[in-house]
């Protein structure tokens, strides 16, 4: 009998977690309990997925504002710094800029506008526009952002980002020059010592630093890659995917990600006799369409995942096979002929009409995107999420 469900996602609860804890024992208890007091079948190839911050918070990877400014200090001692592009967030960047203040003198802060690189906006494009500025070229010190925008607040958050930030400095003792431009050579205009703090642009941004003299460039990967009096770090992602704990804290994102996915997938497999696919997941890369904020803060959507998660969906588009291939075929006859076109489907789709249209993403980020949106980040509590059915197609059998 053909199953009526597909791909199913439930939100597992745990208990509150603290450093030290076992989370692959914690969440094997959670797995079991869902079958055993739930009902909840498992199969082979399910999905336990874990969000990366509690598995950070039991290995107790965070780092205070002291920390980044000691790495600081080493880093730029000539005490000046040009921070280029950062994105417009209390959570993500606030404290990490607290840090950097704390470790030089002064600081030269480019903004990117009318947005920063994950979609919070500064001002917006129609205002852009109507004041006659081109983003691509043309830049703005704040004296002139102020004279021509006056002072914005976030959609949502109701922060004037420019006043924020240069408050933070200041409170550090630090001085603070602001300016607006989304092209990087723009603050080597001011110094040649730069962090550039974008996330996913950020290779590009520190190519273009190089090759235009700057004597020295790091990126946020390249702060806090290393252990500084016994705190966390993060020897690939530095504070790439950090986020605050409290005023002088933040969480980095976790390390040794690799071995705890295998550890669970054996945790389970001892426990409950099934081999599911474990990964660890980060932001979602999803758009919302009225803020136009993507998401996706994390360098990487999946820092880790077992080896049956690698790759892209092979899917063919069943209105693609109705409206063409079986088009005069209708009832039985129309899910037969597609049920057996998916059966007989090659292992690699790449280029057939017949897949124009799915989702050319890698499985591990559309995952941890619907993760995201299954778990919140807020108080659901239910930091792991298990998915049934993602491998399934129209032609499984129950």
């Amino acid at each position: 009998m053909t199953r009526i469900t597909g791909t199913c996602a439930r939100g597992l609860r745990l208990p509150v977690i603290r450093q030290g804890d076992d989370l692959v024992q914690m969440t094997a208890d959670a797995v079991a309990a869902v079958t055993e007091r739930e009902g909840v079948r498992l199969h082979d190839r399910d999905v336990l997925a874990v969000t990366e911050a509690v598995v950070a918070r039991v290995q107790g990877n965070y780092a205070t504002v002291d920390h980044i400014a000691e790495d600081v200090r080493a880093k730029f001692p000539q005490g000046e710094i040009g921070v280029v592009f950062p994105i417009l967030s209390r959570n993500r960047f606030a404290i990490v800029l607290r840090g950097v203040a704390r470790g030089v003198k002064k600081i030269y802060l480019q903004l990117s506008y009318p947005r920063d690189e994950v979609g919070n906006a500064l001002i917006s494009e129609e205002d852009v526009y109507a004041a006659g500025l081109n983003p691509y070229r043309d830049a703005l010190t704040e004296a002139r952002y102020r004279e021509m925008f006056g002072y914005p607040k976030h959609r949502f958050t109701g922060v004037d980002y420019v006043a924020y930030y240069r408050q933070l400095i200041e409170e550090e003792g630090c001085e603070c020059q602001i300016l607006l431009s989304n092209d990087p050579q723009e603050i080597l205009k001011y110094t040649p010592y730069v962090l550039a703090a974008d996330i996913h642009n950020r290779r590009h941004t520190q190519t273009v630093l190089r090759a235009q003299g700057a004597a020295f460039v790091c990126g946020l990967d390249g702060l806090m890659n290393r252990s500084i009096d016994g705190c966390g770090y993060n020897a690939q992602y530095g504070l790439l995917g950090s986020n605050k704990a409290d005023e002088h804290t933040v969480k980095l994102f976790p390390r040794d990600c690799d071995r705890f996915v295998a550890d669970l997938q054996q945790a389970i497999y001892r426990r409950c006799g099934v081999k599911l696919e474990t990964m660890i997941y980060g932001d979602g890369a999803f758009k919302d369409p009225v803020g136009k904020i993507w998401e996706l803060a994390d360098p990487v959507v999946c820092p880790a995942h077992t080896d049956g998660l690698a790759g892209t969906p092979n899917e063919l588009k069943l209105k693609y096979l109705a409206d063409n291939d079986f088009a005069a075929l209708r009832g039985d006859s129309l899910t037969l002929a597609i049920k057996d076109r998916i059966k007989q489907k090659q292992e690699n789709l790449y280029g057939n009409m017949a897949s124009q249209g799915t989702t050319p993403r890698q499985i591990t980020d559309l995952l941890g995107s619907l993760c995201d949106l299954v778990s919140g980040s807020g108080d659901k509590g239910t930091p792991v999420v298990l998915i049934q059915g993602y491998f399934d197609n129209y032609a499984t059998e129950d």
